[in-house]
């Protein structure tokens, strides 16, 4: 920080375990990944190359590295695993993690249909190999899954050994943990939080207005997903209460009359 302002929250240094921001890579250039890094590789610990990216991704070893030199952990986006999937080619994705020296990967079933006690198969596998992020939930629009097996799954993900659930909420954010005008359904995001556990949940949330929600609900040290990477540095201000939507929420009382009303 270039000037320490007291009543600002606790953000813990990297390696982090809470307070997770993902950023999602959908193709950025060489150049604008070592720009990206300057900006905002401080706040930023896992990317992921989205969806199938990293199949056309030009310097993709090269891109990897730099995101390793500044302590950040790159993976592959669910999407691709199923890709491999699909096709009949687990193994050949294994080894596709293990060509460009990665340490983490995604296990979804958002596109196709995968029986989930396979799903776990896999991500127990995987998990001898790498640590694991899951994803719960369809990439689908209109499809529903009751908040009961949201929390059944998610469970059921970490104990067979996901580090992190990722619940799915896609690039859009409209679908999954958000109705289909992109406004938070609180009362499922509520319902998972309480019987998984926040810290063991990274909330997909590219939109501002969701950001803003789950800081104000669950704090500066929430995970947050699927950032843009042009919004990381704003994500971070809001998480530290240096944005007008989050200014008063870590001061103390005695400041608390200033605030302006709606």
């Amino acid at each position: 920080m270039n000037y320490k302002l007291p009543f600002l929250p606790e953000r813990s240094g990297k390696p982090r375990t809470e307070g997770l921001t993902m950023m999602m890579d959908k193709g950025l250039s060489f150049r604008q990944t070592e720009d990206f890094i300057s900006a905002a590789g401080d706040f930023t610990d896992f990317v992921k190359f989205g969806f199938g990216t990293s199949i056309i991704t030009n310097n993709l070893k090269e891109k990897i590295k730099i995101y390793k030199d500044a302590n950040i952990r790159p993976y592959f986006g669910g999407t691709l695993f199923e890709a491999f999937v699909i096709r009949d080619m687990f193994d050949d994705y294994r080894k596709y993690i293990d060509e460009f020296g990665l340490d983490l990967t995604e296990v979804s079933d958002g596109s196709m249909l995968i029986p989930h006690d396979k799903k776990l198969k896999y991500i127990s596998t995987l998990a001898k190999q790498c640590t694991v992020l899951s994803e719960v939930g369809s990439k689908v629009k209109g499809v529903v899954i009751p908040p009961e097996s949201w929390v059944e799954m998610m469970n059921a993900e970490l104990e067979a050994g996901s580090y992190k659930v990722i619940a799915e909420a896609r690039e859009s954010g409209t679908i999954g943990i958000y109705n289909s005008d992109g406004s938070v359904n609180e009362s499922l995001i509520n319902t998972i939080s309480e019987k998984v556990g926040n810290k063991n949940i990274i909330w997909e949330a590219p939109n501002g207005k969701q950001q803003v929600w789950f800081n104000k609900i669950f704090g500066s040290n929430v995970n947050l997903g699927n950032i843009a990477p042009d919004i990381v540095v704003p994500l971070e201000c809001l998480r530290l209460g240096l944005r007008g939507d989050t200014f008063f929420d870590s001061l103390p009382d005695n400041l608390q009359h200033l605030k302006q009303e709606d």
